[in-house]
């Protein structure tokens, strides 16, 4: 194995996990977010080459999964893959046991693709207007009027629904 692909395997290795979660947050399907990881990745390594300033990998990754996801929903559900069997869901990773935790992950889902993307890397993955704006191929207004826009319709969904104590 060369220096090129050790660096690779060592940095899929330490961000693979992380890049899962945001995945799951975007999309909120374990399934899905492994499949935006792995073609997040695939592409990661076809350029895996021409980077030079591995201090900003992170985001550079982050752009790329978000970008895959946005993609992927413009294409619309007739073009996805279909499972051929249903498969038993894995049970999803530790994220506390808090009910606002579960309520907020199933407002989530409720808000469309962008405004989610939006959310996820604004609030989720602690990122600035600017490089969220970066991330996605926008402008800065774009992210900020995506992000009230999401909001609201997350305050909207946790106004009407109803829990069962």
């Amino acid at each position: 194995m060369n220096d090129r692909e050790q660096g690779f395997t060592d940095y899929f290795a330490s961000k693979s996990g992380a890049m899962r979660g945001t995945a799951y947050l975007l999309c909120g399907d374990w399934h899905r977010a492994e499949d935006l990881v792995q073609n997040a990745f695939v592409k990661l390594y076809r350029a895996w080459h021409r980077i030079a300033a591995h201090e900003t990998l992170d985001a550079y990754t982050r752009q790329i999964l978000v970008r895959t996801y946005l993609d992927e929903n413009r294409r619309g559900f007739f073009y996805r893959e279909k499972p051929t069997a249903d498969q038993a869901d894995r049970t999803a990773p530790p994220v506390g046991s808090s009910e606002d935790r579960l309520v907020l992950l199933r407002a989530l889902t409720k808000v469309p693709p962008r405004q989610r993307a939006v959310l996820v890397l604004r609030f989720w993955e602690d990122m600035s207007v600017e490089d969220t704006a970066r991330a996605m191929g926008c402008t800065a207004g774009t992210v900020k009027s995506q992000t009230a826009r999401g909001l609201d319709a997350l305050r909207e969904y946790v106004a009407t629904t109803t829990f069962i104590s």
